[in-house]
């Protein structure tokens, strides 16, 4: 099955998944996932059932998948950039999630990257938010608004640089907030 869109919450760092059991899936184009974690492997699982045209795919990892370098992690990471598949990023706060305490972060990947191919988007939303009680934090509306309408506007730019139906939206780096950055800066 091909889906135009997938979004999923799978379970961080699953060391008990049978990966040895699945070396040589179809699934693996960007490399093996190692045995003892499954976040690559359910990284590519979406890649592989994106649909070939417009799919795109948006779930929570821990955020140790961003820097992981241990059993093929960096490489496969890797080529997925290089493959122009990772569209954005979203550093998420502590204490977001009821039943981790793992700092977690939102991956988005996309086919359709008009005009974006050699560049990703960072957004880091750990100053957002409020606390619900000492150990639970919450976003805002607004919150919730200017993320989304930073990703929205960063995917769909129209020609003035507005996305239309969203008026006074464009996308543009704020400091400590979000940046597009460049391929080689990310090769850096």
């Amino acid at each position: 099955m091909k889906a135009d869109f997938i979004i999923a919450n799978p379970p961080f760092n699953d060391s008990d998944w049978s990966g040895a059991l699945l070396k040589d899936d179809a699934r693996w184009k960007y490399g093996i996932p190692p045995g003892g974690n499954a976040n690559y492997a359910w990284i590519q699982h979406f890649i592989y059932h994106m649909s070939p045209a417009k799919g795109m795919a948006g779930f929570v990892l821990a955020k140790g998948s961003l820097t992981s370098k241990t059993n093929n992690e960096g490489a496969i990471r890797k080529a997925i950039i290089e493959a122009g598949l990772l569209d954005c990023i979203v550093n998420l706060p502590a204490k977001l999630f009821l039943n981790t305490q793992i700092p977690a972060c939102l991956w988005f990947l996309s086919r359709r990257k008009e005009g974006r191919l050699d560049k990703v988007l960072f957004i880091d939303t750990r100053n957002l938010g409020y606390l619900i009680n000492r150990r639970t934090k919450d976003f805002t509306d607004e919150d919730i608004a200017k993320i989304a309408g930073t990703y929205h506007a960063w995917c769909h730019p129209s020609p003035s640089g507005r996305r239309e139906g969203d008026e006074g939206i464009s996308y543009e780096d704020i400091p400590g907030f979000c940046k597009a950055v460049a391929l080689d800066e990310i090769r850096q």
